[in-house]
């Protein structure tokens, strides 16, 4: 963001109400629509069975199907003369020299199919008839009717523009995300030359992006194929935004922040450089000058286009992730837990353990890490913790999530391996591999933890806990509310294909509740017997409310929804481009046939599991979860087979390879992540008191050291126990 100086000049204030109010505004408009065509389905279905029991008649066989469209009077005719039209046929056939060939029909014949005819036509006549009188004994149904259809063709409209919709989003959001220098990075930019390299190989990546979409559009026009409006529309739209985003770089880099140190590094400004910029710029060369495929790139883009839908989804999940920092739910949901007074590892556990939830309906750690990154540690260093540790369990606060019910990205797995798993088999053992790497969680933590052990006694406790409680009710109300709407009057349960539409309006509702109802009353801190960790608390807070990179919850509901989709922009912009990018890299990796030079049998089962399990975790250091797992189901998985590997077995070691890829350098994409939610300065101050309270290694790197260690040794005995334990008769697959 811009500071108070840099506002004052006229380019630079140009940028703030583009940044914070024009793409806002759109934005939250894109939002509410994706809402609405989300809902439209559900809305018209009960639409459709209300008409039905409101002028439906089972008696006379009417359904209100039947009567959508105003019924149209046949015209053929209900009383003909039979025999002058037999006559006439026959007349006709005698006439026909190919008749004789095929066998002239009988007088009979000719008779019964205009008998046929007859009865075909009075049918018609007596079903015109029919409707006509029960339109007449209804005269409100072409009120409803018209009502019905309109909003059908409004949401039809929206539905079959899904794409569009996604690709508006996307270039809003994009563009605001380079103005911001919001794009994911291995560091932020900080220095004059850290700005200067980082525009320029930006203005080189975007570069090469609009030669290769419009290579693509080229292409579609000499294609000789009637190409439709539609196309059209995302060929333009992906060519409007990388030709502005390098008009943008070139402008930065001439336009450094004024704020910008003077001082730099060469090496340290490569690594400014977002991780999106490296890809196009590898795939773009490599397609371009070494494939002859200049439009590779925008061909693999494409996945966007092809699961507009999901990522439509996650675009809600980050919107309400946002949504939840402005609310009071977290904190008041931590008060139950704060009389307990548990350790910080233990609070920690459990919070783990509840995130795990909302990161399965996700579908992918770094959607939840985004979300909620910035409140999980926030609570952690409230709780009394390293700032180091809190960052550490915010990087990986998804990680444990993505293998259990209703996961999406375990649903896409079954579908593209449906010959060999099921999403059932999945799910039935993810729940193990999820309570496994919980558990080394929590053991790793206590025994690295300078505190072993803290809790409060239950007759302190439990008082204080019921007290918290009633301030959770309410939020507990609407929550209800909400999906009991969904049930009873949308017939919609939540799960993992509606919680995108129905997140959104639960905590919109909550923040309503919020501002009108509970602005007044700050959250306490329910453990007053320790005067030290409330004043701790109260300290914390207060820095955090000064420097918490999502900002005040002071403002009216108007504000605070505001404020939450501002921070949406700048999230969806960066991560959907990177995963758009991740993509591109994985049609190189398949269109090279890298994977193909594999061997495929690798002798020996221990070595293929551990070759296969380091493969895995360094295409989870390059690759967002969605791409790479569709990179894996093509190449890896058959060779994995081969080698004997169970395909269950084979799916958990993916997952969890993954995730110890996500936070494992040189990427440790899930810890970029962190940074973008929680903010450079939180890092940079977690650095620093580490350095300057810490001796040991692992406590002043333990942002770092913590999720490997818990998800390496996860992993470890992930793809090993079974076998193990298959040896000595205590498990088959």
């Amino acid at each position: 963001m811009q500071n108070d100086q840099d506002k004052k000049s006229g380019l630079a204030r140009l940028g703030y109400i583009w940044n914070d109010w024009i793409s806002t505004f759109i934005i939250l408009a894109l939002l509410l629509m994706t809402l609405l065509i989300g809902t439209g389905e559900m809305i018209h279905g009960q639409m459709l069975r209300m008409g039905e029991r409101l002028y439906g008649d089972q008696t006379t066989g009417m359904q209100y199907s039947y009567l959508r469209a105003e019924p149209e009077k046949p015209s053929c005719d209900r009383h003909p003369d039979i025999e002058a039209q037999v006559q006439a046929q026959m007349k006709a056939n005698a006439a026909d020299e190919f008749a004789s060939m095929f066998g002239a029909a009988s007088e009979a014949d000719v008779r019964a199919s205009l008998m046929g005819a007859q009865q075909q036509c009075e049918e018609k006549y007596q079903f015109y008839d029919k409707a006509m009188k029960h339109l007449e004994a209804h005269p409100s149904i072409r009120t409803y009717r018209q009502v019905e259809t309109s909003f059908f063709g409004i949401f039809k409209v929206g539905s079959e523009n899904q794409t569009v919709l996604l690709l508006v989003m996307v270039l809003f959001t994009s563009i605001t995300a380079s103005l911001r220098y919001h794009h994911i990075g291995l560091r932020a930019p900080k220095s004059k030359i850290d700005y200067r390299v980082y525009s320029t190989l930006m203005i080189l990546g975007n570069g090469l992006l609009s030669a290769s979409v419009w290579s693509q559009y080229q292409s579609l026009l000499n294609s000789g194929v009637e190409v439709t409006a539609k196309t059209m529309a995302i060929s333009w739209l992906w060519i409007i935004l990388f030709v502005v985003m390098t008009i943008i770089s070139v402008f930065q880099l001439f336009l450094v922040p004024k704020n910008a140190q003077e001082k730099g590094n060469v090496g340290l400004a490569f690594l400014s450089v977002p991780l999106y910029a490296y890809m196009s710029l590898v795939t773009g060369i490599v397609f371009t000058f070494f494939m002859d495929y200049p439009m590779g790139q925008g061909i693999y883009l494409g996945i966007l286009v092809e699961f507009s839908g999901i990522f439509l989804n996650l675009a809600l999940f980050i919107w309400a992730g946002m949504l939840l920092t402005q609310t009071r739910v977290m904190d008041l949901f931590l008060n139950i837990l704060r009389p307990w007074n548990l350790a910080p590892e233990t609070l920690t556990w459990l919070i783990l353990i509840a995130a795990a939830i909302p990161t399965a309906y996700t579908g992918a750690s770094g959607i939840f890490v985004i979300a909620a990154g910035a409140i999980i540690y926030k609570e952690v260093w409230n709780s009394g913790a390293r700032r180091q540790y809190a960052l550490a369990v915010s990087a990986m606060s998804g990680s444990l999530g993505v293998v259990i019910r209703p996961c999406l990205l375990v649903i896409l797995i079954s579908m593209l391996d449906s010959r060999h798993v099921t999403s059932t088999e999945l799910f039935d053992h993810g729940i193990y591999v999820f309570w496994l790497t919980a558990f080394i969680f929590l053991g790793v933590s206590l025994i690295l933890a300078e505190e072993k052990f803290r809790v409060n006694s239950p007759k302190v406790a439990v008082p204080g806990m019921l007290r918290a409680c009633i301030p959770v009710i309410p939020y507990v109300i609407i929550g209800l509310a909400v999906v009991m709407f969904y049930k009873l009057a949308l017939d919609t349960s939540i799960n993992e294909f509606t919680a995108p539409m129905i997140l959104p309006l639960v905590l919109i509702a909550m923040i309503l509740f919020d501002k009108l109802f509970a602005a007044k009353h700050p959250v306490p801190v329910t453990d007053p017997k320790h005067e030290a960790l409330v004043r701790e608390h109260e300290k914390k807070s207060e820095f955090l409310k000064s420097h918490d990179p999502h900002g005040s919850k002071g403002f009216g509901f108007g504000g605070a929804l505001r404020f939450a989709t501002s921070e949406t922009v700048g999230h969806i912009g960066a991560l959907i481009l990177l995963m758009a990018l991740s993509a591109s890299v994985g049609g190189l990796i398949e269109r090279a046939e890298v994977v193909e030079l594999l061997p495929t049998h690798l002798g020996n089962i221990y070595i293929s599991l551990a070759f296969i399990a380091l493969l895995l975790a360094i295409i989870g250091m390059t690759t967002d979860p969605f791409g790479a797992v569709i990179l894996v189901a093509a190449t890896i998985a058959p060779v994995a087979y081969e080698n004997g590997i169970h395909p269950i077995h084979f799916w958990m070691i993916v997952l969890v390879a993954f995730e110890f890829g996500y936070v494992t350098p040189p990427v440790a994409l899930n810890h970029l992540l962190t940074r973008l939610s929680v903010g450079d300065e939180e890092v940079t101050a977690a650095d620093k008191e580490a350095k300057e309270k810490y001796t040991s290694f692992y406590f002043r790197y333990e942002r770092w050291l913590l999720p490997i260690i818990v998800l390496f040794s996860s992993l470890v005995l992930v793809t090993y126990a079974p076998y193990i334990f298959q040896m000595f008769g205590w498990y088959k697959h």
